[in-house]
């Protein structure tokens, strides 16, 4: 009897930690959406975002995937890296948790609860500078070098993985852009606030954010 009592126990466990995570929808790739010229020639960034103004499970299921998302097959993502080492990790931050992009598994991964906006919206070096505009955005993303993938931290990888990160941030930039989504590339936020909430090592460089939601009217 106990040992049925352990097993129901360690599955209740298993199935509420597995719930915390976002399996996402499919990604629409029939949305319509703008010519890539179109987007080109209209982007703009937005710093003012209706913050009544949720983003659905599949909204964040196209974003993330424009983002990085798996592309042609499992091995290749929509965002291209330096010898497709895919060394940038996307994480979201919402109002209620953090999560990690899994592209392969098209899941939102939870790695923190709670709303940590503010840690995009502070450098953190200055107490007087803040951008709370980021507070009114439903979702941030989050642009993470790790060098652990790249396998090397010397003037190369560093260098690489910020172009890497701006390639990500770009594919942000053009999708919401494309689908009437709103956006701005930032280099705003709180890289100790972040490594220390996220467990990271100085192998992992919190270096680049867009935060996403709709343009407020």
């Amino acid at each position: 009897m106990k040992k049925i009592l352990l097993t129901l126990t360690l599955a209740l466990i298993a199935s509420t930690s597995f719930a915390q995570d976002i399996k996402l929808p499919v990604p629409n790739m029939k949305q319509q959406s703008l010519s890539v010229v179109e987007a080109l020639q209209t982007r703009h960034s937005v710093r003012d975002f209706d913050a009544a103004k949720e983003l659905t499970d599949q909204e964040l299921s196209n974003l993330c995937w424009a983002a990085c998302g798996v592309a042609r097959d499992e091995n290749h993502r929509t965002a291209p890296t330096a010898r497709n080492l895919q060394e940038i990790r996307l994480f979201a931050f919402t109002k209620k948790a953090v999560y990690e992009y899994d592209a392969k598994a098209n899941v939102l991964k939870k790695k923190a609860d709670g709303d940590h906006r503010a840690l995009m919206a502070s450098n953190g070096g200055n107490a007087g500078f803040r951008q709370d505009f980021v507070m009114d955005a439903p979702v941030t993303l989050l642009m993470v070098i790790d060098y652990d993938l790249f396998g090397s931290q010397n003037e190369l990888a560093m260098q690489m993985g910020c172009v890497d990160a701006g390639n990500v941030s770009e594919n942000i930039n053009l999708y919401c852009q494309s689908v009437g989504l709103a956006t701005v590339p930032r280099a705003t936020h709180d890289k100790d606030g972040i490594r220390k909430l996220l467990g990271f090592t100085d192998k992992q460089l919190p270096i680049m954010n867009n935060p996403v939601g709709y343009e407020k009217k």
